[in-house]
């Protein structure tokens, strides 16, 4: 159902930490905004969007662990006009959920249960990941911080019923991906690392990954109404004040969309609301002489907060799991993203300042970044011109594609798509283009380029660093995923060659088959049955004309619903094989029978036309791996 959005606003309410009086030199927000100032500024920002690109927000801001703005926008549930609530609403957190499981594995290491720098197989069953490429060891910080090697894989990370949910190990087990990168060497945001730390955890507690959170992290900081089970029946009434999850539709229109249940839960199935996800940053954030309720000793938070992974020392990097964001002040920093909700947390240790962002809109950005942003400020880029010798940006120029892609499967096609193309603006200046939306960045030093105005999606990607040798780019390291040059035969050219080909194919197998009706039925007019010959070649047709409708049903299957398990589309491969074997046999027998018939000019070129189309389709599916 498509409704109209609506915009409800609630009052500030401060449960579970009074406000208490703020110094006068520490009330303002890290940009410098006025805490008094804040409730009408935020106010002033959500309007632009509530009920126009996004349905439902809840909003709270912690200044020195105190509550100064907690508060609802906009609806829960559209068609009920249920508003949202801070305090009551309960939203899909999505990755943020990884927090929790980074948070685990620091209070394994301070119980010296689990060393970072171990290889993990020491802590699996032996065996236990079966597509690993290099022998190199993957360490626990090699998880946190996504350098795992491992590719993405869609297929098993979430369903629209708890029923298909599996035990978390067999959840790891149907959706292992291949090792593709060697550990250490390239970021590509993983779900399965996650998923895989938790594991362990599980492995080292014996207890269920959502006991343990749930006794050592929730209880702890005196969390209600939040869970991390992944059919949620350990707390069931977050389900009665669970919003509704949209997905954009027209202007001002929103599509109601499923929840989701996860089997490597650890990695997005926290649902909870936005006062208790406060409660989790207000713990990772001590005043002077404070101890953590998640922690037995301060040095273990230290440390959990202090970075441990950068590509360049001029750029942002990662803290434990945590993602470095260069504001104002140094900001830690998790968004989370699932079928129908978005999130973001934002903490700012250095100022004891936090923001908590929870939408029931699928993909929403203006908010989660553009607000986030304004709260925080960004790190001043100095466009001035630098007597540092720069390198220059022309030889940075090219198409890059995302690290955290899948390479196996027909959906390695998809990822194509979301190419980054980079040219040059200027000696210094670059802008980067990516789905039609665009940004400028400057060079602040050789090869660490900062952005200067353009899309707020490029706030996702960050301040980002060029690895250069011989003159030739060979990786990008952005924020939440590295970038590399995009293969020559994937390159947009070859890309170009592919889809005319794809084009005539179609086309010709669409077009086929009504062309040998005709024929039919002119032949049964006249009373001349089909030739072998003929007979061979409609078949050829057909068959190739199945197998262009069958790819456009899975193709059609996996944008209306793309959190599915591999065994919902594992059939539309059995019938490329099946159909491709009758292909190939067509071809064979019209080769045999052509030789042993007269037939005309036209006729032969007929037939060789229609076994070219057929490999060439064979060709183009053998290349984007729909045989996979």
């Amino acid at each position: 159902m498509i409704v109209l959005g609506s915009i409800f606003f609630s009052w500030p309410v401060t449960s579970w930490a009074a406000k208490a009086p703020i110094s006068k030199s520490e009330n303002t927000t890290p940009s410098g905004i006025p805490i008094s100032d804040l409730e009408g500024f935020v106010d002033n920002y959500m309007k632009d969007y509530i009920g126009k690109t996004t349905s439902g927000a809840a909003i709270v801001i912690l200044k020195d662990n105190q509550i100064v703005l907690s508060k609802g926008y906009g609806d829960a549930d559209i068609e009920k006009n249920i508003p949202v609530d801070p305090q009551k609403t309960v939203f899909e957190w999505g990755s943020i959920s990884k927090l929790f499981v980074w948070t685990s594995v620091m209070q394994m290491v301070e119980q010296g249960k689990i060393d970072l720098n171990e290889d993990i197989r020491k802590y699996l069953p032996e065996g236990f990941l079966t597509k690993l490429k290099y022998d190199s060891p993957i360490t626990m910080l090699d998880l946190m911080h996504h350098t795992a090697g491992f590719e993405d894989y869609i297929f098993e990370l979430g369903y629209s019923s708890p029923d298909k949910v599996k035990s978390l190990e067999e959840g790891l087990k149907l959706a292992e991906p291949i090792q593709v990168y060697k550990p250490g060497e390239v970021v590509a945001y993983s779900n399965f690392s996650a998923s895989l730390a938790a594991y362990i955890i599980e492995r080292l507690t014996g207890q269920d990954f959502y006991q343990y959170v749930s006794e050592h992290i929730f209880s702890k900081i005196g969390s209600q109404n939040a869970s991390i089970h992944p059919k949620l029946s350990d707390n069931k009434k977050l389900l009665e004040n669970k919003a509704t999850g949209y997905k954009p539709g027209g202007p001002s229109q929103f599509n109601e969309s499923n929840a989701l249940y996860i089997s490597m839960y650890p990695s997005g199935a926290i649902n909870g609301n936005a006062e208790d996800l406060a409660k989790f940053a207000s713990a990772l954030m001590l005043k002077e002489g404070e101890s953590s309720p998640l922690f037995q000793k301060k040095e273990t938070l230290d440390e959990f907060l202090t970075q441990s992974y950068s590509a360049n020392d001029n750029i942002p990097g990662n803290a434990h799991g945590f993602w470095e964001y260069a504001g104002q002040k140094r900001g830690l920093t998790h968004r989370g993203n699932t079928e129908a909700f978005s999130s973001n947390f934002h903490i700012v240790p250095e100022d004891n300042f936090a923001v908590i962002i929870l939408t029931n809109q699928s993909g929403e950005v203006d908010i989660r970044y553009g607000l986030t942003k304004e709260l925080v400020g960004e790190e001043p880029v100095s466009v001035a011109v630098s007597n540092e010798n720069m390198p220059d940006a022309s030889e940075l120029e090219g198409t890059y594609t995302p690290a955290q892609r899948t390479y196996h499967g027909f959906l390695n096609f998809y990822y194509e798509l979301l190419s980054l193309k980079i040219t040059a603006v200027s000696d210094r200046e670059i802008q980067l283009n990516a789905l039609g939306l665009n940004a400028n960045y400057i060079q602040t030093s050789p090869y660490v380029y900062k952005k200067i105005k353009g899309d707020t999606i490029f706030s996702t990607i960050g301040p980002i660093y060029f690895h250069v040798k011989n003159g030739k780019v060979t990786q990008i390291s952005a924020s939440t995923s590295d970038y590399l040059p995009v293969s020559t035969w994937k390159s947009t050219p070859f890309l170009i060659i592919h889809l005319i080909l794809a084009i005539l194919c179609v086309l010709y197998l669409i077009i086929s088959p009504f062309i040998l009706l005709f024929q039919g039925i002119r032949r049964r007019r006249k009373k001349h049955p089909a030739s072998p010959l003929q007979r061979w070649n409609s078949i050829l047709i057909l068959t190739g004309t199945a197998i262009v409708i069958n790819n456009f049903i899975l193709v059609a299957r996996m944008l209306m619903v793309s959190l599915r398990g591999y065994s919902e589309i594992v059939g539309h491969i059995m019938i490329n094989y099946g159909l491709t074997a009758l292909g190939v046999v067509s071809i064979v027998l019209m080769l045999v029978k052509g030789r042993k018939t007269e037939i005309t000019k036209s006729q032969k070129f007929y037939y060789k036309l229609s076994m070219v189309m057929f490999l060439i389709l064979i060709f183009l599916l053998i290349v984007w791996q729909f045989y996979s």
